[in-house]
């Protein structure tokens, strides 16, 4: 079965074609700030990605009548219970219609993916967008009514970790008590109780500080700081907190392979907040083993950042009393399409409603 993934980002449109699980190709397709500097949303984007799409599957020599399924990622969508989910009209209209939590380029994926499958009559989904909410009740908790604990995340590359961990260790995601640690350009720490997602940091609200956001800020002085007149506006101090914190705010770089070229070139400084990274990492993982009551069958490590030796080596050094550390690099969000599509369109796994 070919099926074809669509992953839109703020400056790429990441597609690949799959022949059951075998990746046939896959391209990162770029855009530039002008191309996109004349769209006042990413909604406003939607015909010109669309015709990118249907341009490189051209040149690639298919159709969408090629496919057995069309599947993107999934946006900011109300919380939702984690799994693939057929897009239909009441997604699309959520979408259209401004609902999401925000105006972020995954709100697309439905979208795109939708509009390639409809006109040849082949299953469009969508899959364990970044709003799957599994929460237990008591982690919604904050400390101050009316503030409640959100769970976005990045439950996609998530689940489709322990999914292949389950699969190496021959039982169910389910059979499975795990810490997993997505250390990507943010963080999302989280135990999975049993396959489901009980508790997560929520990359820009808290948890450690990752390349590009600042994680949990001691509270009395964030308050102090947005009033300080220093931002001219919650929206502005809130890009500043998500996207330029961080690695960025303390080392003018998101590249870790930098940083650590930094240390071993003696720079004390950047090895200072390279250890400081690690320590909260390690400190996020060890609370979230608590929220299992310490019985944790793996703490699993993915995302970009699990690809350095040298941090994947000091993490294992200092997290493997709680359990054996397995490490799946990378972010691989559209073979994780794939793959829940394929078990859907196998039967293993019933598709959901919107």
């Amino acid at each position: 079965m070919k099926i074809l993934a669509i992953n839109p980002g703020g400056l790429s449109t990441k597609i690949a074609l799959y022949e059951d699980r075998r990746p046939v190709w896959t391209e990162d397709i770029q855009h530039s700030a002008a191309e996109l500097k004349h769209f006042d949303s990413v909604l406003e984007q939607f015909d010109f990605r669309r015709e990118v799409i249907l341009r490189m599957l051209e040149k690639k020599g298919m159709s969408p009548a090629d496919l057995a399924a069309c599947v993107g990622r999934g946006g900011l969508l109300r919380p939702l219970e984690a799994g693939t989910y057929r897009v239909g009209g009441a997604m699309l209209d959520f979408i259209r219609q401004g609902k999401t939590q925000a105006d972020h380029p995954s709100n697309l994926g439905a979208l795109l993916a939708y509009s390639i499958a409809e006109p040849v009559g082949i299953p469009a989904f969508i899959a364990d967008p970044v709003s799957v909410d599994q929460f237990e009740d008591v982690a919604r908790i904050s400390g101050f009514p009316g503030i409640e604990r959100l769970s976005l995340h990045h439950p996609l590359n998530v689940r489709a970790t322990a999914f292949k961990l389950a699969e190496q260790r021959g039982c169910a995601m389910a059979d499975l008590n795990l810490v997993v640690a997505h250390l990507g350009s943010g963080f999302s720490i989280c135990p999975m109780h049993k396959g489901r997602i009980i508790d997560v940091n929520n990359a820009n609200d808290g948890g450690p500080l990752s390349p590009m956001r600042v994680g949990t800020l001691p509270t009395t002085q964030l308050v102090k700081l947005s009033f300080s007149g220093q931002y001219a506006s919650a929206r502005e101090l809130n890009n500043v907190l998500t996207k330029k914190g961080g690695l960025v705010a303390y080392l003018g770089t998101h590249d870790l392979r930098e940083v650590i070229r930094r240390i071993e070139a003696g720079d004390v400084h950047a090895h200072l907040i390279y250890r400081a990274m690690i320590y909260q990492i390690c400190k996020e993982v060890g609370a979230m083993a608590a929220v299992l009551d310490g019985d944790v069958d793996a703490v699993v490590l993915t995302g970009g950042l699990s690809y350095s030796e040298r941090l994947v080596s000091e993490l294992r050094r200092r997290l493997q009393w709680i359990a054996p550390v397995e490490v799946f690099p990378g972010e691989n969000e559209l073979e994780a399409l794939v793959m829940a599509t394929l078990r859907v369109l196998r039967g293993e796994e019933a598709a959901r409603d919107y």
